[in-house]
């Protein structure tokens, strides 16, 4: 036997040396210099294709073995189909699937992108799998190489696409499995990003066609190939590159879905073939303008340790000293000298490892924003918050050419026209009475997954973009948000923060009922603000969103979510104050009088009307009213309460406790908001007020009036200020 290379120490079986080994694996096929093969069509090229397949097999079986835990069988039915991406130069691959990480943390292991975190040899890796500081079970954007973090399915082609657009001339391979097919809208968001960007064909969707999910078969495992081709065909993909393993068996499976390892050599090389050819053709394809995909049909777990859903998941009792888990990296055993050359081709494709080659290792440039142009409205003047946001999303449009806006329910609804009359809504059909041109900014497609999906994307890759929602649909999207929120926490570089604003909230939609009123999603925010990089902001009126946005647009790697209002609303800050409030977390915006003080501390706009006509009822009982309009409640929570010091950009500027109790000392605090009570927690942990309570969201019906809703929910001037003298004595 030969050396054995070093990275390889802690590899428990090495192989006998494949027929022909000497003359198609002497020296590797990505030449030096080179980054890709130089023909799909080269025997060599073909034959350490399968040797990379089966290398990243090994790797992913045996690591996951050393802990009994982790998920081999996905990745396993798609290593041709990765190998031969690598083995073209296409390196820069994201996944929908978070239970392919093994697979890909083999990947970033045999490039030596994992050396930057100390991995350098086959122990090291299985040492820091699965374990804090090491490689986490699903993906995250934070380990050296791995362009975005894969987790809940659904997600990948999302962070695909907003590569392709922001990077073109480069491919963006997004692997998808069968059992991600069942998620909603993955074809959907490619079939409207195609209509709405028809030259960015540049991403092309993998769909690891294995017959099984988690725990079950497939919904998809019935579909025949010429199904399969028309489903795609359904949703705009002009180009269906379909290659079956069960085209090569020479074993005899039965089913329609057959594990390729199982195969002789020679048809083994075949389907290697067929994969590689294919791949290469689609690769092609996609950058050459048509909207493309690989479609890879083999059995789940092929070549690991059993097949099926079975394969999915190793359990306690799948260790390495089993015999069913030493079999199959039996099996799957190469020889030093394959080591070496899968070693060789891994480092230079793509022209170097991943971790120095693929786009997200590096922030993109970003155009200044310069001065934002802030209009500062009079006191006491009423201006619709969202209107006045628009103005300064209209200017980061203009300034920034690669900004996009997204909004599934438009933003004429939203009370912002503005942004469409200044950036134009992207659409196929010009129409100047719907702001409709081909190159707008304004991306609009009917789910706010998809929406959702292209802004954190682009974030995510180094992009500026804006979420735009209604409250109550954001949750359909939210959960992209919060995954794309966790990596940039996590990030080793700087970018972008994803901004949302989610318009007309509970208190605004009586008429439409309970499907327009769901603010329970303000609770997602306010666990999220522990996190240490979300800001949920609530501003007071149409100078405060102004300085919120302001905060939001120019800040990194966090999470920023506006909730304000369409409706014309008093305005209570001047801009000054407004930027205070929005830098310290909260500003007062009434005090009055003199006797037993009653703090109310609110988070919202409209909430606001019914909280001053009982500051009225009260002063006029003799008591002492300060309104604390709480605009970033995450600045309120004292320093140990948020994980600050965890995440990128890290920010400790949390109030100190003199200028927190000057704002909410009384003999009385109130607790106020128009959505769900959570984000005034800080407030309520800190407060030293002994008497307290809170007024907040319970539940949506249909009404007239946004009075009528508040009523419903017990949030009225009367109730308040009843309930604050009952309180007091």
């Amino acid at each position: 036997m030969s050396a054995i290379p070093d990275f390889c120490e802690g590899i428990q079986y090495f192989g006998n040396q494949w027929p022909d080994f000497d003359l198609h694996a002497k020296h590797a096929a990505i030449k030096p210099g080179q980054s890709a093969i130089g023909d799909a069509a080269d025997p060599d090229a073909v034959y350490q294709t399968l040797l990379m397949a089966d290398a990243l097999r090994y790797l992913t079986l045996q690591v996951c073995g050393s802990k009994g835990s982790g998920h081999p069988g996905g990745f396993a039915s798609s290593a041709e189909a990765y190998a031969s991406l690598v083995m073209l130069g296409h390196t820069n691959i994201v996944t929908e699937v978070g239970h392919h990480a093994p697979g890909f943390y083999s990947a970033m292991f045999l490039d030596t992108s994992l050396e930057d975190m100390g991995i350098r040899t086959v122990s090291d890796m299985m040492a820091r799998f699965r374990e804090r500081h090491g490689l986490l079970g699903h993906l995250s954007g934070a380990i050296p190489g791995l362009l975005a973090p894969a987790g809940p399915l659904g997600q990948g082609q999302h962070f695909a696409m907003a590569g392709a657009l922001l990077h073109p001339g480069t491919l963006f391979p997004v692997t998808i499995g069968d059992g991600g097919m069942g998620e909603p809208y993955v074809l959907n968001s490619m079939m409207h990003f195609h209509t709405a960007y028809p030259n960015v064909t540049n991403f092309l969707p993998v769909l690891v066609w294995n017959g099984y999910s988690q725990e079950h078969h497939s919904m998809v495992s019935r579909m025949s190939n010429e199904e399969m081709i028309s489903y795609w065909k359904g949703h705009g993909f002009e180009n269906i590159i379909l290659v079956d393993a069960k085209e090569h068996d020479d074993s005899g499976q039965s089913g329609p879905y057959v594990d390729s390892t199982r195969f002789s050599h020679k048809a083994r090389v075949a389907f290697s073939s067929a994969v590689l050819l294919g791949m290469d053709e689609a690769a092609q394809s996609a950058l050459g303008g048509t909207l493309t995909v690989v479609i890879v049909k083999q059995l789940k777990g092929a070549g690991v340790h059993t097949v099926g859903s079975k394969s999915h998941n190793l359990y306690p009792a799948d260790t390495l000293d089993k015999p069913h888990m030493i079999e199959g990296l039996q099996r799957r055993a190469i020889n030093p000298e394959a080591w070496a050359i899968v070693r060789e081709n891994f480092v230079r494709a793509g022209g170097g490892p991943a971790a120095r080659t693929v786009v997200t290792e590096n922030s993109l440039e970003l155009i200044p924003l310069g001065k934002m142009p802030l209009y500062e409205h009079a006191k006491g003047e009423k201006a619709v918050p969202s209107t006045a946001m628009g103005v300064l999303v209209a200017h980061v449009g203009k300034t920034d050419g690669r900004f996009v806006v997204t909004n599934a329910d438009g933003n004429e609804a939203s009370g912002m026209k503005n942004i469409n009359d200044a950036l134009k809504i992207r659409h196929p059909t010009p129409d100047p009475i719907y702001n409709q041109t081909p190159e707008g900014q304004v991306y609009e497609p009917l789910n706010e997954d998809a929406c959702a999906g292209l802004a954190a994307g682009l974030a995510l890759f180094g992009s500026r973009s804006l979420w735009l929602s209604y409250e109550s649909f954001a949750i359909n999207g939210w959960p992209i948000v919060q995954t794309v929120a966790q990596a940039m926490a996590e990030l080793r570089r700087k970018t972008p923060s994803i901004v949302c604003m989610f318009t007309a909230g509970a208190l605004e939609q009586g008429r439409n009922g309970w499907t327009h009123q769901r603010p329970e999603m303000e609770n997602y925010f306010a666990a999220q603000m522990r996190n240490g990089n979300t800001y949920p902001l609530f501003p007071t009126d149409a100078n405060s969103i102004q300085a919120a946005y302001d905060y939001a647009a120019n800040s990194f790697n966090k999470c920023m979510v506006i909730v304000a209002s369409k409706s014309p609303l008093p305005v209570h800050m001047d801009m000054r104050e407004a930027r205070n409030a929005v830098e310290r977390g909260a500003a007062v915006i009434h005090e009055s009088g003199c006797g037993k003080t009653v703090v109310f501390a609110v988070t919202g706009d409209m909430i606001l009307l019914p909280v001053f006509e009982a500051a009225k009822q009260l002063e006029a009982e003799g008591h002492r009213v300060r309104i604390v309009s709480v605009v970033n409640p995450r600045r309120l929570y004292r320093p140990a309460d948020v994980a600050w010091e965890t995440v990128s950009e890290p920010d400790n500027a949390f109030m100190d406790d003199d200028e927190f109790n000057a704002l909410f000392d009384g003999d009385l605090l109130l607790a106020v908001s128009g959505g769900p009570s959570a984000v005034l927690e800080p407030v309520l942990l800190r407060t030293r007020a002994k008497c307290r309570d809170t007024f907040a969201w319970k539940r949506g019906e249909t009404t007239a009036t946004p009075g009528e809703i508040m009523a419903f929910n017990g949030l009225t001037s009367e109730n308040m200020a009843s309930r604050a003298m009952a309180l007091l004595g």
